[in-house]
């Protein structure tokens, strides 16, 4: 018997849209680092989900639009004597998910908070240059 998928054909429609992912080749088993994303006037504000996670094993990295999120979640291995594993479903390893916005991001003014599993980025847009015209001489 095959395995059905159900796909909302919205979604392929929509996905990448306002929001881009950039595939690295990520382990296919590994659980994905799921966010929103909103644009405000300003900034983009961006919510990502990394349970389980110390503040401390969370990466972020900005690179013009690109944006890059990295988490490692370490085992912990507190197995007492006279104890065995039945089964572990747990996922430890390192998680990552890189993004494209449509604006560039100032990365100085850029601020990130860690509550309850979320991270929050504030992602302030670069004001857009103006085009210098020259003059031919």
């Amino acid at each position: 018997m095959s395995n059905l998928i159900r796909r909302d054909p919205l979604d392929d429609l929509f996905r990448g849209f306002f929001v881009r992912p950039v595939e690295y080749g990520s382990q296919p088993d590994a659980p994905a680092v799921k966010i929103d994303v909103k644009e405000q006037e300003k900034s983009y504000l961006v919510h990502a989900e990394v349970p389980g996670v110390k503040k401390e094993d969370i990466h972020v990295a900005i690179d013009g639009a690109i944006v890059s999120i990295s988490a490692e979640r370490r085992e912990e291995k507190d197995v007492k004597e006279g104890e065995r594993v039945l089964r572990t479903e747990r996922y430890f390893g390192k998680v990552s998910r890189s993004f494209q916005l449509a604006q560039e991001i100032d990365e100085a003014q850029v601020t990130a908070k860690y509550t309850d599993g979320v991270l929050e980025l504030v992602l302030p847009k670069k004001a857009a240059t103006q085009a210098r015209r020259i003059t031919i001489q």
